[in-house]
């Protein structure tokens, strides 16, 4: 734990100097992944965490609990004043590497509301990385549903595996179907952003801002800061 807070830390310190607008905490060292809830003491982990790139970066804070613990980020978010959270999976179902995966919306919302939560915004993906549609599905039909009966605030777009792309096609069909935010949520780098700004409301940067560009290493000071030039021209 000392080397995760540190790493924390350390993230959300170079983020906020750069001039990142918000910055999500995942626990995406934990792979293989948990199909439904993840056990307490990740959960005990991820709070602890929170609060700490909260408060020392000072940034509106994000919670993704994965696989799919929706419920985990929203406990997590009431506990650390986070602003949002991101469920991967929030309408229907999808074959993953954990196996199928259904979606929990109405207790989430229900439990959002219990708990006077509606201040925290639902993010969720669409057509999300690393699965498959069980079923015919459109994105740009799962995105109305996840907007209509999931009751998301923003959508996903996301390319198929982590540091992947996106489809401008997609992206731009989601933003047809729904006037809800539209996010990138991967494949974003700095020589991109411009473009994708363009069509996007927002991205969500990982793997660009490390080292080499690739995912699961600290973040590069040098990177993140060339990444916020670009977008402030």
């Amino acid at each position: 734990m000392t080397s995760i807070l540190e790493g924390c830390r350390r993230d959300g310190e170079i983020l906020a100097g750069a001039g990142f607008d918000a910055v999500i905490v995942e626990n995406f060292g934990d792979a293989p992944f948990f199909r439904g809830a993840v056990p307490p003491e990740t959960i005990a982990a991820m709070t602890v965490c929170c609060e700490l790139v909260r408060r020392t970066s000072g940034l509106p804070l994000g919670v993704n609990v994965l696989r799919n613990d929706g419920h985990a980020a929203l406990a997590i978010a009431a506990a650390t004043g986070a602003h949002f959270i991101r469920v991967n999976i929030l309408v229907g179902a999808r074959v993953t590497d954990q196996g199928i995966i259904e979606t929990d919306a109405a207790k989430l919302l229900r439990t959002r509301r219990a708990l006077g939560l509606e201040r925290v915004s639902l993010v969720a993906d669409v057509d999300v990385k690393h699965s498959a549609a069980l079923g015919a599905s459109t994105i740009d039909d799962e995105a109305v549903e996840a907007i209509e009966r999931g009751l998301a605030d923003v959508i996903v777009v996301s390319g198929a595996r982590t540091g992947e792309e996106a489809s401008r096609d997609a992206v731009l069909a989601v933003k047809h179907a729904t006037k809800a935010p539209v996010w990138m949520g991967s494949g974003v780098r700095a020589e991109t952003l411009a473009e994708w700004l363009g069509v996007a409301n927002g991205v969500i940067v990982g793997s660009d801002l490390r080292a080499n560009g690739r995912a699961g290493g600290p973040i590069d000071r040098s990177r993140a800061e060339a990444f916020v030039r670009v977008r402030k021209g």
